[in-house]
């Protein structure tokens, strides 16, 4: 067998560069990787209160603002402030967490309340009735029991923490690197490579750097599950603006539109179905990338899979995968009404 000779033997040497590298990368931007991480634990921790410690009752102050902002905002022409009710809700949930709940010089017994679980299925239900119909929610929220029967509410609640935050971030940024992939030829010949070296490099890779970076924790499982998700927003969301019907465009152009009047009311409301359907993949492997990401410290639904692989315990391998799959199918459903809803509202502009 012909082996190379070892004066050409370069693996240890490159090895040891990539982590020189690696180090000094830390070592500069340090300051950097310390502002975003406290960015991510603030978000996290967010999510985690708005989960765990929000009391029924504000819940249903939250409900109550955006039915009656619904009822106001009924005529079309308020139809743009719709999305306004959305944010007065969380800004009032914000003050109201802040001011009663977490503040020390209030003693109400009503602070040490916790979020039962029986308002997630309520609130699911009420989502899924007002994206799809009553069957849609009456499915979504018995596969909501059906993670609490299997007793994994914590974890998934753990996994829907990083998964919702990922999301967020995953549209953040990858809606505007769509439009400029769409809109400038350089920039999609740049992205394209990296974007098909993100897609084919094996998932367990994303966690080295994210290790490395920002050690282990939710952090860093973030941090490896928005790279790993954003790939298919930015290609879909770049694609669905180049397939825009030309004679849209021509027209927009005709009645003179500017550049941002083209973007936002043409070629944004005619690719809601390609970027949607980029929002849903990237959800999809938001949720595979959680699991994986438990191995650095993630916990969650992905937790229960990887103690019970080590274990050779394949019953709470199963557990742990249904209540991957019932979550998975409660996100793509609440996600593609949350899409038709849209879109339908742009096509009547």
């Amino acid at each position: 067998m012909l082996n190379f000779p070892n004066l050409l033997d370069f693996g240890k040497e490159i090895s040891n560069g990539i982590d020189n590298f690696f180090d000094w990368f830390r070592n500069f931007f340090s300051f950097l990787f310390n502002f975003i991480k406290a960015i991510l634990e603030g978000s996290l921790n967010l999510i985690d209160d708005i989960f765990n410690d929000t009391p029924w009752w504000i819940w249903i102050i939250m409900i109550f603002i955006y039915v009656m902002f619904t009822y106001i905002i009924k005529d079309k022409k308020y139809k743009k402030l719709k999305t306004l009710s959305i944010i007065t809700v969380f800004l009032v949930w914000i003050i109201i967490f802040n001011v009663l709940i977490k503040n020390p010089n209030i003693n109400f017994n009503i602070k040490n309340t916790q979020t039962p679980w029986w308002i997630f299925i309520v609130l699911l239900f009420f989502i899924s009735y007002k994206l799809h119909n009553y069957k849609t929610a009456i499915t979504l929220s018995l596969l909501l029991v059906f993670i609490g029967v299997l007793g994994a509410w914590s974890a998934m609640l753990s996994t829907l923490s990083i998964i919702i935050l990922s999301i967020i971030i995953s549209f953040i940024i990858g809606l505007p690197l769509g439009i400029l992939m769409a809109k400038s030829k350089r920039v999609e010949k740049v992205l394209k490579p990296i974007l098909d070296m993100m897609q084919t490099i094996p998932t367990f890779v994303y966690l080295i750097p994210a290790v490395m970076l920002f050690s282990i924790g939710k952090v860093p499982a973030t941090f490896a599950t928005i790279i790993y998700a954003v790939p298919p927003l930015v290609r879909l969301t770049s694609l669905g603006i180049q397939n825009v019907d030309e004679e849209m465009v021509e027209a927009g152009d005709s009645f003179g539109s500017t550049f941002w009047q083209m973007l936002f009311k043409i070629e944004l409301p005619q690719a809601i179905s390609s970027i949607a359907t980029g929002l849903n993949q990237t959800t999809m492997m938001a949720v595979a990338m959680v699991v994986t990401a438990s191995m650095i410290g993630a916990g969650g639904l992905g937790q229960i899979v990887l103690d019970a692989t080590n274990k050779n315990q394949i019953g709470n391998g199963f557990v742990g995968g249904f209540a991957i799959v019932a979550l998975a199918i409660i996100l793509d459903r609440l996600l593609s009404g949350l899409a038709s809803k849209y879109e339908t509202k742009e096509g009547e502009i």
